[in-house]
């Protein structure tokens, strides 16, 4: 690590009172619903396309409403234990084709690049990308796709890990995002030499109390 990025622990999480219900932190809410449709020009015609067609993911733009950081599904997911086992939580996170989508606050995507160069484990942080301003993400879809989803319509390549439940939820920053990334890889780093001959457990059957969010 060099002097010029000092990689402190997140401060502990404040309740935030989201999931005292009992909700699944996977599960899409109304109010994260309309906070999504905030990133588009025109929200409310964008949640009755959604509406209309709730089993079809959606594309929305980066960087007014939130900057998205995708990593590879495995490193992701190594991201998102060490943000809620260590850390402040996250902000929404989903899946899409291979990849962990990580919803973080505008403005990360110019940052964060430049804060991985800095610190020395960025080498080890595979294949980040980063989408701000001018880029757009496919999102889930407003429901879990049905057996008989038409084209188009998603099953389980699109799907919500830590859903957004509320209309103005948390978004971690770039500092937040790169203690995470540094986390990741060096729990990945202290696994290589673990070898296994049997499966790993369903990693999609992990829920995160979002009511631990800050």
């Amino acid at each position: 690590m060099t002097a010029r990025t000092r990689l402190r622990t997140p401060a502990a999480p404040s309740p935030t009172g989201t999931a005292r219900d009992g909700r699944h932190a996977c599960e899409l809410t109304a109010e994260g619903a309309a906070w999504l449709a905030s990133a588009e020009t025109y929200p409310r015609s964008a949640l009755a396309q959604w509406r209309a067609r709730p089993t079809a993911p959606a594309v929305l733009p980066c960087g007014s409403a939130f900057d998205v950081v995708s990593v590879p599904a495995v490193f992701g997911r190594r991201m998102l234990d060490r943000l809620w086992e260590e850390g402040p939580g996250s902000g929404p996170v989903a899946a899409q084709r291979g990849r962990t989508l990580l919803f973080a606050a505008p403005g990360t995507a110019s940052r964060l690049p430049s804060l991985l160069e800095w610190e020395e484990w960025g080498r080890a942080v595979p294949s980040v990308l980063c989408h701000g301003t001018g880029d757009a993400v496919t999102v889930p879809p407003l429901t879990a796709a049905a057996e008989d989803a038409g084209p188009g319509e998603t099953r389980l390549g699109s799907r919500w890990l830590v859903a957004p439940d509320t209309r103005h939820p948390w978004l971690p920053g770039p500092e937040v995002m790169l203690w995470a990334c540094v986390r990741a890889a060096r729990s990945a780093a202290s696994s290589a030499v673990r070898v296994s001959i049997f499966p790993g457990a369903d990693q999609d059957a992990k829920v995160y109390d979002v009511s631990r969010r800050r």
